[in-house]
């Protein structure tokens, strides 16, 4: 099992949904408004008067086979919207319950 992380600008809101739906992605836990800024480029997302853009979190567990799919996916999905910023981090599960 892995965790998948993945922060979007909340426009994206619908095109995320989208790929989790087509990717079998079923159980995840959603935070509505995250801040953050990019490691190389692209404006801060901080929901203020200066900086407005807002962004989304999804944190989602799945089998080790659909994390490369749904990566590739994203991937798509960043390249197309490149300026909006987005990504997704994957980590191992040791246990669940």
């Amino acid at each position: 099992m892995k965790a998948v992380f993945i922060s979007y600008n909340q426009a994206l809101t619908e095109r995320v949904m989208a790929i989790l739906d087509r990717n079998g992605v079923r159980g995840f836990t959603k935070w509505e408004l995250t801040h953050g800024r990019g490691t190389v480029d692209g404006e801060p997302h901080y929901a203020s008067h200066a900086w407005p853009a807002m962004n989304s979190s999804i944190l989602t567990i799945v089998e080790d086979e659909k994390v490369q799919p749904l990566l590739e996916e994203f991937r798509a999905m960043d390249a197309d919207t490149k300026m909006q910023g987005s990504r997704a981090f994957v980590w191992n599960i040791e246990q669940q319950m």
